[in-house]
């Protein structure tokens, strides 16, 4: 795809000041403005918004990945229905959410039955987009939101491929089965894949700080098919000098050669997403981030599908957001960090 970096216009131009079309495109960036069951604070619904502008000032030659704009990147339109079954599901999910889940009554009964189908329409749309680009031969990158927002991508991607592995990046181990009683809750992602999605073979996990005993003892007597690293013994590695780029390369090992690549950015040390949701002392650096993505991009593996998650602007921004306006370093890293994804998954097809 032929660009000229001074064309672009910087406040209404699409991702990363690129005018693209689907037909033109072989990246599809499909914003899914959700975040009915987060459970701390609020903010993820507002990410696609966010990080359009900031995307503004992402440079487009990267050291690493080269050009990953020729390819050609579009975000697709936000479905307005999103937007509604939005903010009913954050209506119905606050009272519930304010007791934990605990202590419900028939009328909480009826809210958290009906958050649970407007999950259910959710997890359809997203994988009937998924389908819809991945039958255009594009790659699919699932923009939330928050981390329950993935699961219909990742069961279409599934079904694509004999066997699919699954790369998670996060600071919690997104195990708890239906957490306040939400079959669809952000903390039950990786739950509901292991229970739901067959086609899902392994699973390797980075970053993971925060976790209950049950998905420890779930992790443990998973048969092998999730392989975690946890943020504690990445960590003590690092202090001792160990060769990163080796126990990278040891971990990617355990992935079959199909790879969706799942990234809660809270797995990233949260001087980097302040404001994200559920943030955790410790995590990634930038630095190992992107040393991950290397490897990946290097491994003999082939992503088939991404997304990027749990991304908040600062809580008190304006809800709508133009270049300069957002409250910047959230998005900012965001876009960043997308890039750079859409950067090693395209060197890996």
């Amino acid at each position: 795809m032929e660009f000229d970096p001074n064309a672009a216009a910087a406040h209404d131009s699409g991702l990363f000041g690129l005018n693209c079309t689907p037909e033109e495109a072989g990246v599809h960036v499909i914003p899914v403005p959700f975040e009915a069951t987060t459970s701390y604070r609020r903010g993820t619904a507002s990410a696609p918004a966010a990080i359009l502008p900031a995307s503004h000032q992402v440079e487009l030659y990267d050291t690493e990945f080269g050009n990953p704009y020729e390819a050609g990147i579009c975000l697709l339109p936000v479905d307005q229905k999103l937007s509604t079954w939005n903010a009913e599901a954050c209506y119905r999910a606050e009272a519930i959410l304010a007791r934990h889940g605990s202590a419900r009554d028939a009328e909480s009964d009826k809210n958290l039955a009906r958050v649970n189908e407007l999950g259910h329409e959710l997890n359809q749309h997203v994988y009937q987009a998924t389908r819809d680009v991945l039958d255009r031969g594009a790659l699919p990158i699932i923009l939330g939101g928050d981390h329950s927002v993935p699961f219909g991508s990742i069961q279409a991607c599934a079904e694509r491929v004999p066997a699919l592995g699954l790369l998670h990046f996060d600071a919690h181990a997104d195990m708890r089965k239906a957490y306040c009683g939400f079959t669809w809750s952000h903390a039950s992602i990786l739950y509901n894949v292991l229970d739901q999605i067959d086609g899902v073979s392994r699973i390797a996990q980075v970053g993971i700080r925060d976790l209950c005993e049950e998905e420890h003892n779930l992790i443990r007597t998973s048969e092998e098919r999730v392989h975690t690293l946890f943020d504690s013994e990445w960590a003590a590695m690092r202090r001792n000098g160990a060769e990163l780029s080796s126990l990278i390369r040891e971990n990617l090992a355990t992935l079959p050669e199909h790879v969706y690549v799942t990234f809660d950015i809270d797995g990233l040390d949260p001087t980097l997403c302040p404001n994200t949701g559920t943030p955790v002392p410790g995590g990634l650096s930038w630095h190992d981030a992107m040393l991950w993505l290397s490897e990946l991009s290097r491994s003999g593996k082939r992503v088939v599908g991404m997304d990027l998650v749990e991304v908040a602007p600062k809580q008190g921004s304006a809800a709508g957001f133009t270049a300069g306006e957002a409250d910047g370093w959230d998005a900012i890293v965001a876009a960043r960090l997308l890039y750079r994804m859409i950067g090693c998954a395209l060197a890996t097809r």
